[in-house]
């Protein structure tokens, strides 16, 4: 199948797709609500042999091309009486970006109509946000995930800028795999992200700027927002990101990251998904436990997380 055209429609679908009010017009929580108790505890039974697996990158404290807004840790050690002592650490970190594993909230994005369930950016200020925040999600997410290994597909190492993941070939995926989704579930896309850059030393992640003289990086197509909205996808759990400049020659904001506003959609960003798998191979199936878990962080437009996939 070529999937390389573009579909012009994305904007479109988007504005005429939105879950605004379905749950309420003072919902916060979005997508999350599809994860219903019942969905909860049958997602714990996914756990069988209690192999688990951390879907985070490292903790991004080191400077570089590819790392341009550094995470900050700081250690000190005291020694105390009696030869004791106590060591800590303190950290700081910006919530986005394209190093942190991280959740984006609802407020963290918006187009002209503005964010998640109609309300407008001014609710967004020095102290964070009054509505839509992270902290919404404080609980955790616990539910079914499903691993759409792109590259296995394909039969490739990883996938380039000039072939993007399109929403068809997800559905090829789990018709291919055998799976069926369920509202509620969360959906890992593995595109190779590691194995890409280790291929593409010279082009930074997020940050290589290409014959179009803009951001260049593969990822995903905004056709996948169709395939998103249409399973009642809860969380989506990605390694790349929207392929860019897609958003830019589409006349939009956002494509992808398009669905947080738009459906009210948990986006868990720059997940660490080779380790997922492979652990997916090895154990002969593509579904799990999946656990992500904000910090409680009121007024927050995102957190960091270490997400755990649970076989």
């Amino acid at each position: 199948m070529n999937h390389d055209q573009m579909n012009d429609d994305t904007g479109a679908y988007l504005s005429e797709n939105r879950n605004w009010g379905r749950w309420g017009p003072d919902d916060e929580r979005g997508t999350i609500n599809l994860v219903t108790p019942e969905r909860i505890v049958a997602a714990a039974g996914m756990a069988r042999s209690g192999r688990k697996v951390s879907l985070s990158r490292p903790f991004p404290t080191d400077a570089g091309p590819h790392n341009p807004q550094p995470a900050l840790q700081y250690w000190n050690r005291t020694d105390i009486h009696h030869g004791g002592g106590h060591a800590g650490d303190w950290i700081g970190v910006y919530a986005h970006g394209v190093q942190v594993t991280h959740l984006d909230a609802l407020c963290h994005v918006w187009d002209a109509d503005g964010i998640y369930n109609g309300r407008g950016p001014d609710v967004l200020g020095f102290r964070g946000t009054t509505f839509g925040g992270i902290e919404a999600w404080r609980d955790g997410i616990f539910t079914r995930g499903v691993m759409l290994d792109v590259p296995r597909h394909r039969g490739v190492e990883f996938v380039e800028y000039d072939e993007p993941v399109h929403g068809a070939e997800l559905e090829e995926i789990l018709e291919k795999r055998g799976i069926e989704l369920q509202p509620g579930d969360a959906v890992c896309v593995y595109s190779g992200r590691e194995k890409w850059q280790a291929a593409n030393p010279d082009k930074p992640y997020g940050r290589w700027v290409g014959p179009s003289g803009r951001h260049e990086y593969p990822g995903l197509h905004g056709s996948c927002n169709r395939f998103l909205r249409e399973h009642d996808v809860s969380l989506l759990v990605w390694d790349m990101l929207d392929r860019q400049p897609d958003a830019y020659q589409s006349g939009i904001p956002f494509t992808v990251h398009g669905a947080i506003h738009a459906f009210g959609l948990a986006v868990l960003d720059n997940a660490l998904l080779e380790p997922l798998a492979d652990a997916c191979l090895e154990e002969g199936r593509d579904d799990f436990l999946l656990l992500a878990v904000p910090l409680f962080l009121p007024g927050g437009t995102g957190s960091p997380v270490n997400p755990i996939a649970v076989f």
